[in-house]
């Protein structure tokens, strides 16, 4: 079997004002479509800078053409040898190979009739738990209302209080999570002071509490917050987490399934972490719904999986481009065991839903992110002014 052509299927989900009703921006998703000479297609799907990562996997296109697709980490060498003149890879280069990776595992279990995760190393589950999204107390109670067991809440405002109005909401059976990614981040000293108040709720994890870029600063927090510390989503490789990994810095590793360089590298990484006791949790909250069934599959196959981050009542179009989609039940989602990846999208919905862009700048003014007449700065980084107002102490203090 050799590989005969690619294909890409750029299209945006939601609108740019939030009309379709989802509280997420609009994201745009990149799919690819891998054909082989005995008529199988595999599919898969790239992020990190989807319209990036598009002309990523067109410029790759010579170096599969004509290989044999089952040799999957043949194929990932080449690719990664082929791209390296340019200069570190990167979300956008590693995104088009974790697009390309994917594929090549839908074209080997559909070749073999078996699921992916069969060829991973078969199902240690049945079920994967999955966690949504929550701002407000009445938002969790939805959650919760819908099976959900695992909420994560986010933001860098009166973090606490936000936190112990959503426990009360839903008590103490619910694991909550907190994502306090920026902008604006915090430095490591007010991450350090926000974990310490958040100790009291006893969170599943604390997620990038400060900016990816510096590893030591992650390593403070870790010594000083008791709180199981989550990050990784924003790396590319194996290479991108190791750091994190090897020196214990994580307890949760979060990588991307759709810009960490593929089902190869999960694997990689869940079996690193695993030597460290560390779980795995994909990250998915900007990703499209072919990358999730990739994390579902990764995620029946590992014995250190944790959850899977879940976008909940996503625009109406999530729907109508997967064939099949995956409801969450009861705070779970079934493994799928078709062959391959088991799913396919509908080309005529994604073709109807062009991409308007890529970039946007987050936040606005007021929202509490920022501190007051700030927000024209767009801050990477920024220290919290009001500190007794925003940062609240422990409760012990």
């Amino acid at each position: 079997m050799k590989i005969v052509d690619i294909k890409t299927f750029l299209m945006m989900a939601g609108s740019p004002d939030k009309k379709e009703g989802s509280s997420w921006s609009a994201r745009n998703w990149c799919f690819v479509k891998v054909y082989t000479d005995e008529g199988i297609v595999g599919i898969g799907e790239g992020s990190g800078w989807p319209r990036v990562v598009q002309t990523a996997i067109e410029d790759l296109r010579p170096v599969i053409v004509g290989e044999d697709p089952t040799n999957i980490e043949k194929i990932w060498q080449k690719m990664l040898v082929s791209t390296m003149g340019n200069g570190m890879t990167g979300t956008p280069g590693s995104g088009a190979m974790n697009a390309i990776d994917m594929a090549l595992w839908d074209i080997k279990g559909k070749a073999l009739g078996t699921p992916v995760w069969n060829l991973l190393g078969g199902k240690v589950r049945d079920r994967i738990r999955a966690y949504g999204h929550a701002k407000t107390p009445e938002r969790a109670i939805e959650l919760k209302e819908q099976g959900l067991t695992a909420i994560k809440t986010g933001g860098v405002h009166r973090t606490a209080d936000q936190v112990e109005a959503i426990r009360k909401a839903v008590g103490d059976e619910i694991d909550l999570m907190v994502d306090a990614h920026g902008p604006p981040w915090y430095n490591v000293k007010d991450a350090i002071i926000v974990g310490k108040s958040l100790e009291q709720f006893n969170l599943l994890f604390y997620e990038d509490p400060v900016p990816p870029d510096n590893v030591d600063a992650l390593r403070r927090v870790q010594d000083n917050v008791d709180i199981p510390i989550a990050a990784g989503e924003r790396h590319s490789h194996i290479w991108g987490v190791r750091r994190l990994i090897e020196e214990e810095i994580v307890d949760v590793v979060q990588p991307d399934t759709g810009r960490i360089g593929g089902i190869s590298q999960m694997m990689k990484i869940a079996a690193m972490a695993e030597a460290h006791y560390i779980s795995v949790a994909p990250h998915s909250g900007s990703l499209g719904p072919i990358a999730e069934y990739a994390a579902i599959h990764v995620l029946a196959a590992i014995p250190n999986a944790l959850i899977l981050e879940r976008v909940h009542d996503d625009v109406a179009v999530r729907y109508e481009v997967t064939l099949p989609h995956i409801d969450t039940v009861d705070g779970h989602i079934e493994v799928p065991d078709k062959p391959g990846l088991g799913v396919d999208i509908d080309e005529n919905v994604a073709l109807a839903h062009p991409s308007q862009g890529n970039t946007t700048t987050p936040g606005k003014e007021g929202d509490g992110n920022y501190e007051p007449g700030t927000y024209n700065e767009h801050l990477y980084v920024q220290t919290r002014y009001r500190r007794q107002a925003n940062l609240r102490p422990p409760a012990s203090s």
